[in-house]
């Protein structure tokens, strides 16, 4: 079995932690964030990261010096 790593940013578990995080820092101040908010939220970013990452993988390759092979 072969294990894959994959960059911080697209684990759902750092992004529900910092959502849960964030959501307990704003319960103090009144603002409630119920549980289906916060899966929306993480959702949300994950969406937002893999587009970011795609994006810079085409920029990147565009502005690339060398060709590419086989």
């Amino acid at each position: 079995m072969r294990i894959t790593e994959k960059p911080w940013w697209q684990s759902k578990t750092i992004w529900g932690g910092a959502i849960a995080v964030a959501s307990g820092a704003l319960g103090l101040f009144g603002i409630d964030v119920d549980a289906a908010t916060q899966d929306v939220v993480v959702q949300n970013i994950l969406m937002i990261t893999s587009g970011i990452g795609g994006l810079l993988a085409i920029y990147g390759r565009l502005k690339a010096e060398h060709t590419l092979g086989r």
